[in-house]
Formats: structure tokens, sequence, C-alpha cells
């Protein structure tokens, strides 16, 4: 099944993520949830803002889901990243991978959260109380 893969400035809906993968074949669906927190590196953060190109961005997510697919039993995926401004606690990327049985699950959403963080063209710029910062995944 085609994987399905936002990119938005709008929360993200995780209920309707788990949806979309969601099958009577699948025994194992894992979730990974990446959450903007108040502090990182020894710095009070205000915010997050992420800015993307989001056609590069949603075909190398495309790369990685494939390879994931080809690597694991995969039936079913969903990726989804905000850009834009993120207050401390909204979620900032949401994977859902939906496969037979949950080792592959597990396993293949671990590949694609890091793949993607070091190799997909988004970029996150920390907002802290003592400045901002540009940082890498």
């Amino acid at each position: 099944m085609e994987p399905l893969i936002q990119l938005t400035r709008e929360p993200l809906d995780r209920n309707a993520l788990i949806a979309a993968v969601s099958h009577a074949s699948v025994g194992g669906i894992a979730i990974f949830e990446g959450v903007v927190r108040d502090h990182a590196r020894g710095k009070q953060i205000r915010y997050l803002e992420y800015d993307a190109y989001p056609e590069m961005a949603e075909q190398q997510i495309r790369v990685i889901v494939d390879e994931a697919q080809k690597r694991w039993d995969v039936e079913h995926v969903a990726v989804a990243h905000r850009f834009g401004r993120l207050e401390i606690g909204e979620a900032s990327v949401i994977i859902v991978v939906a496969t037979p049985h949950r080792a592959e699950a597990f396993e293949a959403c671990r590949y694609i959260i890091d793949t993607l963080k070091t190799t997909v063209p988004i970029w996150k710029k920390e907002v802290a109380t003592n400045g901002e910062e540009w940082v890498e995944g």
C-alpha cells in the first residue's frame, strides 16, 4: 500500500495516522512521536521552529519508507512532520508502522525516524531563553 506522508503546518493527528495504517492483516502497530521538550543541551527552550524543503523532504521520506518495506514485512506506513513554530508539548513528527508482527514494526519504525533525522531536508531552530540556534537533527 502507498505510504501516507504529510508535511504540514497544522497540528498532527495521531489517531488519524493510526487509522490510516490499521488493517485486519496487521498484528503490530508501532508509533514514534517526537514531542517538543522544554530543554536541550543545557538550555531552557521556549519553542522550536522547523523549516523544510517540502518536495525534496517528501521524496526522501518515500525512499526511506521504501527501504523499510524491503527490509521488514511492512504493510502500511504513515509519516507526518510539522514545520513552522511548535510550542512545548506539541508533536513535531509521528511515524506509524503496521506489520504482521511486533518486532518488524518496532525495527522499521526506529529505522524510519533515525534515517529521517539524518537525511531529510528538515531543519530545526531552537529558540531558548538565552538566544536561538539552528541545530542538526
